[in-house]
């Protein structure tokens, strides 16, 4: 792509003149009066062109219907030709991806192994169903970068979800400038232009320069449908969670440049680029309630329970994307913030669960309190009914611990949770970062149940051996044999269970074994 024009552009600002407020109607002018009383008049002041954003459709219910008019330089229409351009790391078809309901975790991502790589270089797609052209469904990418985009690029396929993990982004846009550090994120909605560079140590922007850190990596959910907004708080009252207050809006700030500027269009889930004669970022007045926006993940209000139980992690949503059917998000964005930890009589980490939703999680920083292993800049995928939970080091100290009040200060995890069933791409499943052994966190799990102690107390639950211990003394070298039906020359279908290591494996002596084989019931004759 061409490099953009050069000139001295203002360091980026959330302060005392930022616009603040989740969902508000706003305005912002960079010229004194360069907002029009009405939306498009004959002649708009300093010889601007109006424009309108629509983010919803015209007729959308006044309360969901988003739009903003943007006062700029030269309209947005003024550009060359789209053509496609390759984006490998891009996947927008999930028809032909993987499907695998297996536990999955991976450790953190590698960042560029080269320099000189963009936020649109580095954008890999992990999963995701549906697809953008109906409307429906959404993507969950990653991200890891080093340069400085020397263009501009916009999405219409959907609103972008960004949740930096290692260094600091600055976001210029077609309304103004964000700067977004770890434990922020920032909502880029569908259509809206923007670059992404990189904060260099001390402040500045700087991409793979001196004084940069050595990269930045995070996460981004894309919602093919409707917008993010804050989940209803029901008899929780008017205050809490994230509070509409603390969401911050950039202010306009424009660029009067001439010179060749490459736009990326990301276009039912491929990639065009086209050229302009001038920068995209020339907004010079803006007003409407359709703009990017950012939180801080700091300022969440927590709730917890302060009796007993662990609550559903519904509490800690910060925004969600509804789906068609009622109570039913397409997208929930949770985090797992520091937070006070009171229950009584209640085993406290996060419980054993099946969930209707599909969870994918990242890690922020530290570590998280329900899993040892898992580490900032990885993630985890949990789908649809797929069991998950404590593993054996948590269960067995929660089991046993003294339950005073604990501040849980350790790490800032977060879940991207959806109604939807995803699935994986080629590069989830091939990355090195993913952990096979993952789902051996589990296979030591003690069976402390007898059948006739009721209350059982603390030192069994400390004792009671692993389960991997209690097989042991039955295994081969390598294997145990479990058991198994049919057979070679058979009508039945044959197969045999084994443990090989901490892996299950089924045999079926008609075809080779599934590399990842799902658990089955016992067939005909299996004791």
């Amino acid at each position: 792509p061409a490099a953009p024009p050069t000139a001295a552009a203002k360091q980026p600002s959330d302060g005392p003149q930022a616009l603040t407020g989740f969902g508000s109607h706003v305005q912002s002018e960079a010229l004194p009066g360069a907002l029009p009383w009405h939306n498009s008049p004959q002649r708009c002041p300093y010889g601007l062109y109006a424009e309108q954003l629509s983010g919803t459709a015209f007729t959308a219910p006044r309360a969901r219907n988003q739009r903003s008019w943007l006062y700029r330089i030269r309209p947005s229409v003024q550009h060359s030709r789209f053509v496609e351009v390759e984006a490998p790391g891009i996947v927008g078809d999930f028809s032909s991806a993987t499907v695998d309901p297996n536990q999955l975790r991976w450790a953190p991502f590698p960042l560029p192994e080269s320099r000189g790589a963009t936020f649109l270089d580095g954008l890999r797609t992990l999963a995701g169903s549906g697809d953008a052209a109906s409307r429906s469904g959404l993507a969950i990418h990653v991200y890891g970068f080093d340069a400085d985009m020397p263009g501009a690029m916009y999405n219409s396929d959907g609103d972008m979800l960004i949740v930096p993990q290692q260094g600091t982004l600055l976001l210029q846009t077609e309304m103004g400038r964000l700067r977004v550090e770890p434990c922020e994120v920032v909502v880029v909605p569908r259509g809206v232009k923007f670059r992404v560079r990189l904060e260099a140590e001390g402040g500045a922007e700087g991409g793979a320069g001196d004084g940069a850190p050595a990269g930045a990596r995070g996460y981004v959910l894309e919602v093919f449908k409707g917008h993010f907004e804050l989940p209803q708080l029901g008899p929780i009252g008017a205050n809490g969670l994230a509070n509409a207050r603390d969401f911050v809006y950039p202010t306009a700030d424009f660029e009067d440049l001439e010179g060749e500027v490459t736009l990326h269009n990301k276009f039912m889930g491929r990639l065009f680029a086209c050229t302009l004669g001038h920068s995209p970022f020339d907004v010079v007045a803006w007003h409407g309630n359709y703009a990017p926006f950012k939180y801080d993940l700091r300022r969440f209000n927590c709730i917890n329970s302060v009796s007993f139980d662990h609550p559903d992690p519904s509490i800690y949503t910060v925004l969600t994307c509804r789906s068609d059917e009622e109570g039913t998000a397409l997208a929930d964005f949770v985090i797992f913030p520091p937070r006070w930890m009171v229950m009584e009589h209640t085993f406290r980490p996060p419980y054993f669960h099946r969930n209707a939703m599909s969870e994918f999680m990242g890690m922020v920083y530290g570590a998280y309190d329900a899993k040892k292993g898992f580490r900032p800049g990885g993630a985890s995928l949990h789908s649809a009914m797929s069991a998950h939970g404590p593993d054996e080091a948590t269960f067995r100290a929660a089991s046993t611990a003294d339950l005073e009040p604990v501040k849980f200060t350790a790490g800032l995890a977060f879940m991207f949770e959806t109604s939807l069933m995803l699935k994986l791409t080629r590069f989830a499943m091939e990355t090195p970062a993913l952990e096979e052994e993952y789902a051996s966190c589990w296979s030591g799990l003690p069976k402390v149940f007898d059948g006739v102690t009721r209350e059982v107390d603390a030192e069994r639950f400390r004792s009671a051996p692993s389960w991997g211990d209690v097989l042991a003394p039955r295994r081969k070298p390598g294997e145990t044999h479990l058991g198994g039906g049919g057979g070679v020359g058979t009508k039945d279908r044959g197969y045999f269970l084994h443990l090989r290591g901490a892996h299950a494996l089924l045999h079926n002596p008609s075809q080779e074994a599934r590399r990842r084989p799902e658990a089955v019931l016992p067939g005909e004759g299996q004791k």
